[in-house]
């Protein structure tokens, strides 16, 4: 009896922490909604927790008469892009990392991430003056190529272990069977690396969709990013908190549906070849 409910008071106290959790996680995101709802008169009336009304013009405006859907654009292009090169590369990398012996590997493996462990700030100067010289400033390919020099160190340490963790003998196997080299890692490595690729995709797409820094100081107009043009409701004369909550609330769509197809790969994909036998 005593076990009984001992159990159930450790399931309570869980659901419980659980839930406060969850509340604290999601109230900032309703709150952000009800901002976004309300026309400028309702958001300095007073708080008021639960909208009755929506003001569509908070939406309707920076996307339809603005530069808005522009950035927005911008933002997913240069997201996108980034992943899709950091993903290719990375797997390419890792296995051969992972399969041949390469001289010096490991000192290669090593100085391959140590930009990440420097603040960013450090690199602004640099490659203002680099990308600017080269033609790449203000450009989406150039912002897509910077991204990659930051997210590819992470995805190769993030896919290494994954790598390391399918048994060579499984290439032999196809070898064997006639298979090529590229026969090999799209019909037996891939499909088997998938969450880690997955896992890997969405913290690259999540970094290069919310990156502020690089994007403030390397874009001007052609390749601004949505999140940089937030900056432009805070003006002299006030801030359109309004419209600025409506965006904010576009800005989350595409992270959460991107979040959600792939969310069943995220727990797999960390966890794959963390234990060994």
């Amino acid at each position: 009896m005593k076990a009984s409910t001992k159990k159930t008071s450790r399931l309570f106290f869980i659901y419980l922490i659980s839930i406060l959790i969850a509340i604290a996680t999601l109230f900032p995101i309703y709150w952000l909604f009800v901002v976004s709802a309300r026309t400028k008169v309702e958001i300095f009336a007073g708080p008021k927790l639960f909208q009755t009304s929506f003001y569509a013009v908070n939406y309707i405006r920076p996307f339809l008469h603005d530069v808005f859907g522009k950035y927005l654009l911008n933002s997913l292009i240069i997201a996108s892009g980034n992943t899709l090169l950091v993903v290719t590369f990375a797997v390419l990398s890792t296995y051969a990392f992972s399969r041949f012996r390469v001289p010096g590997s490991s000192n290669i493996f090593f100085w391959t991430i140590t930009n990440r462990m420097a603040p960013p700030a450090v690199f602004i100067v640099p490659y203002l003056l680099i990308f600017t010289r080269l033609g790449l400033r203000d450009t989406q390919i150039g912002i897509i190529l910077l991204y990659c020099i930051f997210n590819l160190p992470f995805a190769i340490w993030l896919l290494k272990g994954l790598m390391d963790a399918i048994p060579k003998e499984m290439d032999e196997a196809a070898y064997i069977d006639g298979c090529t080299f590229w026969g090999v890692l799209t019909k037996v490595i891939l499909p088997l690396a998938r969450p880690g690729i997955m896992t890997t995709a969405i913290l690259t797409w999540i970094f290069a969709w919310n990156e502020y820094l690089f994007a403030s100081i390397l874009t001007s107009v052609n390749a601004r990013t949505i999140t940089t043009g937030l900056a432009s409701f805070v003006t002299v004369i006030g801030t359109n908190w309004g419209e600025m909550a409506a965006v904010s609330m576009v800005c989350l769509i595409p992270a959460v549906i991107f979040i959600g197809i792939a969310q069943r790969h995220i727990v797999a994909g960390l966890t794959f070849g963390a234990v060994k036998d």
